[in-house]
């Protein structure tokens, strides 16, 4: 098995699609028969051959709106060589259309897996050798490569989430090809195995699996949960790789801090984090403020204490909106009038005037954790986060000084009235 993503996704569309057409045979759905004539020793022979194929293409229309198509559907579309496997299969017209070509595959795929039966139980026999058929005609003469590596601090829902170009996030207990210490390496954790992030790429000549492309993609995508919502992840520090089904090798991958807690990623979610890292991709800036910024923000989340990561923040927020320094004190009123309602400003301005004097204990040594640090923590790292990712979403300009500033006289001119 070279993809076994894609095996996955197709093994659980199958197996919903067997039950749906099975509902439709229960109801009254009649399979359509052709006649074939076997010459016996005496007198011709007949049997009835089931056009199962015909019946699949009826109701694509209702297969399609399985929660497992489109999954597979999206799989399928970024492939190369699926028209190799229609023409193989003998469709008459390769449709021009991505989803057009991904539907005639699955449409394809279970007339293969069904052929010749007027049941749909699953069999995974069956099931077996259509997926080998199909394998076979995708990757003939090209490669393929696995990364996978621990992603702590996330809960899944669904078995896979593909994030696009390979990328996806798994639940390591479904994955029995991987490595043990891949799926079992968070300390005491004996009911869930670990999430992980996986890296599938193919190519005619592959030098090895891509670690170095591997390294980048997942540090994204760690910086894009990170950015998502204010759960706390963390990579693994080592990553597993292989080649065409090879054995497994390790790699580092570097220390990412320590997640606290841990996030559920529920069904609803994944196309809005789909979305996300492919926005995150696409506008993250290499240099300026907001890149020093996000840069600050990632070391924070990566730091084992709070209060060290306090300090991080600090530095980041006044990248944004303090570029005359500490001194000037503009910081507190700045973001308050950006990030709160206009009857709590004068709060929050008071609660990060109350993080600066923390920051000075912490430099001097002298600060002690406390749940109210640890709140006041959370805060201001809440209100970090919301104006990177509006920022990145385009939903603030990259000035958010000059935006402040101006909100402030507006703030000063309506109390004047």
């Amino acid at each position: 098995m070279r993809n076994r993503t894609l095996h996955q996704l197709l093994q659980a569309f199958t197996e919903d699609s067997g039950l749906q057409l099975a509902a439709e045979t229960a109801r009254g759905a009649e399979i359509p028969f052709e006649v074939i004539e076997e010459p016996g020793a005496r007198s011709a022979l007949y049997c009835y051959r089931p056009l199962t194929g015909n019946f699949i293409r009826s109701r694509m229309g209702i297969l399609d709106r399985l929660p497992t198509y489109l999954p597979a559907a999206r799989m399928i579309a970024t492939i190369d060589g699926i028209d190799a496997y229609l023409r193989k299969r003998g469709e008459p017209r390769i449709p021009p259309d991505d989803r057009e070509r991904a539907d005639a595959v699955l449409r394809s795929f279970l007339s293969a897996v069904y052929a010749e039966s007027s049941e749909f139980g699953f069999q995974p026999e069956r099931f077996a050798a259509a997926y080998t058929e199909l394998e076979t005609a995708l990757y003939e003469g090209r490669q393929v490569a696995l990364v996978v590596a621990p992603l702590f601090g996330l809960a899944l829902e669904s078995d896979d989430v593909p994030l696009g170009e390979g990328l996806s996030l798994a639940r390591g207990e479904n994955m029995p090809d991987v490595p043990p210490e891949a799926v079992w390496s968070t300390p005491g954790e004996v009911e869930h195995g670990t999430v992980l992030a996986v890296l599938t790429l193919e190519g005619d000549k592959l030098a090895g699996p891509p670690l170095t492309a591997a390294r980048t993609r997942f540090r994204r995508l760690l910086s894009a949960l990170r950015l998502f919502d204010d759960g706390s992840y963390a990579l693994g520090p080592l990553a597993w790789a292989r080649l065409d089904g090879g054995p497994w090798q390790v790699a580092p991958l570097g220390g990412s801090g320590r997640a606290r807690g841990r996030s559920t990623l529920v069904v609803e979610q994944e196309d809005e984090l789909r979305a996300f890292c492919s926005l995150v991709a696409r506008r993250t800036p290499r240099a300026g403020e907001v890149a020093w910024a996000l840069n600050r923000f990632e070391m924070a989340r990566e730091r084992i204490a709070p209060l060290e990561a306090l300090t991080d923040d600090l530095l980041a927020l006044r990248a944004l909106l303090e570029p005359e320094g500490p001194d000037s004190g503009r910081l507190a009123q700045r973001l308050a009038v950006i990030c709160a309602l206009p009857g709590h400003r004068a709060e929050l301005a008071e609660r990060v005037a109350r993080a600066v004097t923390l920051e000075r204990t912490v430099i001097a040594g002298l600060a002690q954790p406390d749940a109210n640090a640890d709140a006041l923590f959370d805060e201001l790292s809440g209100n970090l986060r919301a104006l990177l990712r509006d920022i990145l979403c385009g939903h603030l300009d990259s000035d958010v000084r000059s935006l402040a500033d101006e909100l402030l006289v507006e703030a000063a001119a309506e109390t004047a009235a």
